[in-house]
């Protein structure tokens, strides 16, 4: 059984975040740190995977800018996402050698954490052929985009909770035209409180990649992760190490 550090990192920008993914990334494959889960929430950005098209961003920049949206290229696959408050975003930083070494097994295991936090709040999800993400019908509640390098993952998933859905309008959700998104509070008709779906994903996620979770502390300054340097975050995150 893998060990799994897990650290909430609150309400933090995506810029800071992405760099620490890539600071954990390369200490992981260096053995320094254990498997690791980030919980998280970003301030509105739309993200541009590698498969990214111009067409499927509906706003000019300085439109999107002007209603309070970051725009990031980054190096996962997919094309363009939204994240933003009330919604669960993950980021597992974790070594799939020697026996997991399967990007599609990987990505399926994502969408079946996912299908099974639906199931604990009893509603049924599942998977649509030929479109990655998890789904209530043909509402999309969670999307997934991946960078593996040397075996090692970052990026992850996203899972809408209280999620504001009409800032999902400015784009073309993962390049997919005609299907609706959602969120936990609009399926069930009531609030759910992001602890609980934090709680929710780490078990679901611990089980099904055969792991052991240890919350940790994080020690970052609350909601100010870009208030210190990347690399000194990853050491503080190493730090927390048993």
């Amino acid at each position: 059984m893998r060990s799994l550090s897990v650290h909430r990192l609150g309400r933090v920008p995506y810029g800071a975040t992405h760099e620490l993914q890539k600071e954990l990334q390369a200490a992981r494959q260096r053995g320094e740190i254990d498997d690791t889960l980030l919980l998280l929430e970003h301030e509105p950005v739309i993200t541009l995977g590698r498969g990214a098209k111009a067409e499927h961003v509906l706003l000019a920049p300085e439109q999107l800018r002007a209603r309070g949206f970051e725009v990031h290229e980054t190096g996962r696959g997919g094309d363009v996402t939204y994240h933003g408050p009330g919604q669960l975003v993950v980021y597992p930083i974790i070594d799939l050698g020697p026996d997991r070494r399967d990007v599609r097994r990987y990505v399926r295991d994502l969408e079946e954490t996912m299908i099974r936090m639906c199931a604990g709040f009893g509603l049924e999800a599942s998977r649509i052929a030929g479109m990655n993400g998890t789904w209530i019908g043909d509402r999309k509640i969670g999307a997934i985009g991946v960078r593996i390098a040397r075996w090692v993952t970052m990026h992850g998933f996203a899972f809408n909770v209280t999620t504001e859905l009409s800032h999902f309008d400015v784009i073309v959700p993962c390049g997919i035209r005609g299907k609706s998104v959602t969120s936990l509070r609009r399926e069930l008709a009531r609030e759910v409180p992001l602890a609980e779906v934090e709680e929710a994903a780490v078990h679901c996620f611990a089980d099904i990649f055969d792991a052991s979770p240890s919350w940790r502390e994080v020690l970052l300054p609350t909601g100010q992760l870009s208030a210190i340097s990347s690399r000194t975050a990853a050491a503080k995150i190493a730090a927390s190490r048993e």
